[in-house]
């Protein structure tokens, strides 16, 4: 009797035995799901001066070893530029080399810039978002010195069109092919490699949609009162920045250069920071993909109203560029 109850407690075991083994096999032939990709934290690598009363920043463009962000004061009417070394955070204060001082009064609200060389020359083109001959300016720099070069009046359906961001898309040997925005509205032209001025006649190319974006997982419910900014492009992908009070937030949209009509977010990519060290304000100004191919952007910074102290350069920590 004591033998036969050990064979069957010891048969009912091996049994559980090989159900478990057999349940884990199936598991692991399963795919497993990959998670959304989520990032929330940041560093900083410079502080921004306020160089002539510029207390605001915007413009926001990222080179091979420097970023260069555009700050204005509040009247609109002076303009900086500082370039931050991303290995370091060097940061130092450009100079306007037409005329000795570290300001232009002709870049308005500065709002985005586009990055770009020609013969081992280096140009920024930047959206001033006013309207006529100067709603596009084109700066030559060479190290922290640059030069007004060219300035350009922007059109859509024969009608002066002001624009919040450009960046460029490609180069041929005869033109630059530009992407700009004004809302969430995108248009594409064109502009030949030499030109100093001139017009540049835009084609309305997509929409974003931001309201079903997920963002780690969740749609942002009060997203239709955040505020769009520049935006940053790589290799045909956008990165497209918003933010509301102390919350920043970056959506990403895929596959830019055969866009139309309306595009939507990629779901298994978001970026946000909620600021509770800068409860007044984070704002993400823009975006570009840097050093180490990490997601770099400029912010608007307060801890309370009045804080002018507080603007900088960072980057997303974690995340690695992969078109």
């Amino acid at each position: 009797m004591g033998m036969g109850r050990f064979t069957r407690r010891t048969g009912a075991r091996n049994r559980v035995t090989l159900m478990v083994a057999l349940l884990l096999c199936v598991a692991l032939m399963v795919p497993i799901t990959a998670s959304a990709a989520f990032y929330g934290g940041y560093s900083t690598v410079a502080t921004l001066g306020n160089a002539n009363s510029a207390y605001s920043t915007q413009g926001f463009g990222v080179g091979t070893a420097y970023t260069y962000s555009v700050k204005i004061n509040e009247a609109d009417n002076k303009q900086v530029i500082y370039r931050t070394k991303m290995s370091d955070g060097t940061t130092e204060l450009m100079t306007n080399g037409d005329n000795g001082t570290t300001y232009a009064n002709y870049l308005g609200h500065a709002n985005d810039m586009a990055l770009s060389s020609n013969n081992g020359e280096l140009y920024m083109f930047i959206v001033t978002m006013n309207t006529g001959s100067m709603s596009l300016v084109k700066l030559k720099y060479v190290g922290a010195t640059y030069y007004k070069v060219g300035n350009y009046t922007i059109k859509y359906n024969g009608a002066d069109k002001s624009m919040s961001g450009v960046k460029i898309t490609s180069k041929t040997t005869s033109s630059l092919n530009f992407l700009f925005k004004s809302g969430r509205t995108f248009y594409r032209g064109s502009l030949p490699l030499t030109a100093t001025s001139g017009t540049i006649n835009v084609t309305s190319s997509f929409t974003v949609n931001i309201a079903d974006a997920k963002v780690n997982g969740s749609t942002v419910s009060n997203i239709s009162s955040y505020l769009t900014q520049g935006f940053g492009y790589r290799s045909n992908t956008l990165f497209f920045p918003l933010t509301h009070e102390n919350i920043s937030i970056v959506l990403v949209y895929r596959n830019i250069s055969t866009a139309s009509g309306t595009i939507y977010a990629d779901n298994n990519l978001s970026f946000r920071v909620t600021s509770s060290a800068f409860p007044d304000l984070f704002e993400i100004e823009g975006v570009g993909i840097g050093e180490g191919d990490k997601l770099w952007f400029n912010t608007n910074r307060r801890t309370a109203p009045g804080d002018t102290a507080s603007d900088g350069v960072h980057y997303f920590n974690g995340y690695v560029f992969t078109p």
